[in-house]
């Protein structure tokens, strides 16, 4: 070979070789020499290594926070929380939720076994405190969730009685293992929450009619007696009125003032032209057909006629919503309703009516932060259509809400407004099986089981089938829209009336989800792509970060368990062989001669 032949591969056939290598292959093929190490290192050859091997859409740009593309290709492959360490078998029956002290240090679980344990997360995790619920009259433990500096844990549970009981209670249980009280929950999928350190919200449910009911929502002092006659209902929030056998469930809290520094920006799209602003979701109406639409524009004229004749306001209200009612009634017996009503949609129209002059109008400006940037709503699950939560519905809760003390609300206003309107409503257009906020509360992650596209429902007590896949829907609540197309992986096959509701639970960069098909489920919030899938004998119930180490997840399963798992940048770190200490020479000969 002559001597100014330079025998070795130009970089650019390299690395157009490398690009039909796996990324394994690339890492081994960087070993060989300095040239190929270089080129192996290449940014451009890890990007479309990236896009191909996790199969993200190309109009996915890289994590704002990632520094290169190799780097994020390790993330991605190192700090999934994928490898099960260890299997908890404490409880005797079904594992129904998991929640996270904010610290970290300690987790709690519920079971269909009727108890609430509480647990160290060291390295080996480990029972605390067990709380057996069944001398309270307690079916099974439900939901629990710390307040803010983890010195309470709200534990939510279901009393025993009849299948389409819906009853509940929630215990308040001190941090020395003492029940501080109980609090009545109705219905006891409300779950409950807490407000502050020190006050939680409940749930009372009222029925009005053989559809309509009318959901309440309390405002309770953790620390009241449970020798206490009224069960710790301090103070009424809201009253809110149910149609089509609806109820209010699944309440959470979600404090505004994380917006400023969030975790992760999630919408993508082009910004808005300067001088314009997003257009806010509309106020879904419980019915906007034509003839709700013409009784309103009635409603509106009567009133302005009682104006002209004078008279107090509620007294104008009254008669108007008495002559839309008295005309509707009229009609009825005429003959020029059409077609004609069924007795339940009846009985949704006349609660309408009665309704429309006892409603409180919804709090205005709900995205605006100014002068108000502590400003907390309440998110829960509702629906307009039937009994299956298809809704979100949001209530901005006031200042002068947030405490016990002061007057009951509905004492300081008029005694007509007898129901709270919703300041906001985002129909899902499906089942609700699961909601879980992000730790800066920015974005709303919802499981639901899609409707068959353009159902209508007919009967509220048959709600349409339900799809098997689970959606994850993303809204950002800072413009109560939704930001990202709904992920999918997980799935679910019960029907409507016997669906199991799947916890899921938001990191800084993951989402994870359990499902009825036996697995548990992680997606990159960025990348909106699944990144595990984690095994369990039965259905996933619950899933939980802890919430100072998103490398550890624990997950909850009809079978029984909670399954650990951690990632696999953190199992080397844990097994790393320690190295062992060198014993002098003169040590062994001394125990030669011993």
């Amino acid at each position: 070979m002559d001597r100014g032949v330079n025998p070795l591969l130009p970089d650019s056939i390299l690395f157009e070789i490398f690009l039909y290598l796996d990324y394994t292959d690339v890492l081994s093929a960087g070993q060989a020499c300095r040239q190929w190490h270089a080129v192996a290192q290449d940014e451009v050859l890890w990007k479309e290594l990236f896009y191909r091997y996790y199969r993200v859409a190309r109009d996915v740009p890289r994590h704002p926070a990632a520094m290169s593309w190799s780097a994020e290709f390790q993330r991605l492959y190192d700090t999934i929380p994928c490898i099960e360490v260890q299997t908890l078998k404490e409880h005797s029956d079904q594992v129904l939720h998991l929640s996270f002290s904010h610290n970290g240090y300690m987790f709690a679980s519920c079971s269909k076994d009727c108890t609430a344990k509480i647990w160290s997360n060291d390295l080996r995790l480990s029972v605390l405190h067990s709380a057996n619920m069944k001398k309270y009259n307690w079916s099974y433990t439900q939901f629990s969730q710390f307040n803010a500096d983890d010195s309470l844990l709200l534990v939510s549970g279901v009393f025993v009685g009849p299948r389409t009981s819906s009853s509940g209670e929630i215990a308040v249980i001190s941090l020395d293992f003492t029940l501080l009280s109980r609090v009545r929950n109705k219905p006891y999928d409300v779950f409950g929450c807490w407000l502050n350190e020190t006050n939680l919200i409940s749930g009372n449910l009222h029925r009005i009619g053989y559809l309509t009911s009318c959901s309440v929502l309390w405002l309770n002092n953790a620390f009241q007696g449970v020798e206490s006659e009224n069960m710790n209902v301090v103070k009424r929030l809201f009253k809110i009125q149910n149609l089509n056998a609806s109820t209010i469930r699944t309440v959470m809290v979600v404090d505004c003032s994380r917006y400023d520094s969030p975790d992760l920006l999630l919408d993508r799209r082009e910004p808005l032209a300067e001088g314009t602003s997003a257009l806010p979701c509309p106020v879904i109406e419980h019915c906007s057909d034509g003839e709700e639409a013409a009784e309103e524009s009635k409603q509106k004229a009567a009133l302005e006629l009682g104006e002209e004749e004078g008279g107090t306001p509620g007294a104008r209200r009254r008669r108007a919503a008495g002559d839309g009612l008295d005309r509707f009634l009229t009609d009825i017996i005429e003959g020029r309703v059409r077609p004609v009503m069924t007795e339940f949609e009846m009985e949704t129209k006349v609660a309408q009516l009665l309704a429309q002059s006892r409603t409180k109008p919804p709090e205005p400006n709900l995205l605006s932060m100014e002068g108000c940037p502590k400003k907390k709503y309440l998110i829960f699950t509702t629906g307009c259509l039937t009994y299956s939560p298809h809704q979100i519905g949001i209530k901005q809760i006031l200042p002068h809400q947030m405490t016990t003390t002061g007057p009951v609300l509905g004492e300081e206003r008029d005694s007509e407004k007898f129901f709270d309107s919703l300041d906001h409503v985002i129909d899902i257009h499906g089942h609700i099986i699961g909601m879980g906020l992000s730790p800066d509360h920015r974005y709303l992650y919802v499981n639901s089981r899609a409707w068959p596209q353009g159902c209508v429902i007919s009967d509220p007590l048959q709600p349409p089938p339900i799809a098997e896949e689970i959606d994850l829907h993303v809204l950002d609540l800072k413009t109560m829209k939704e930001v990202k197309r709904a992920l999918r992986a997980h799935r679910a096959y019960t029907p409507s009336d016997e669906f199991f509701f799947i916890f899921l639970d938001v990191s800084r960069d993951f989402v994870a989800s359990g499902a009825e098909d036996r697995h548990g489920y992680i997606w990159d919030r960025h990348y909106d792509i699944c990144v595990a899938k984690l095994r369990h004998d039965d259905v996933v119930n619950s899933v939980a970060f802890s919430p100072v180490e998103q490398e550890l997840l624990l997950t909850a399963s009809a079978d029984s368990t909670i399954k650990v798992w951690r990632s696999p940048r953190t199992v080397r770190i844990l097994h790393a062989e320690k190295p062992r200490v060198r014993k002098p020479l003169f040590s062994w000969a001394t125990n030669q001669r011993s």
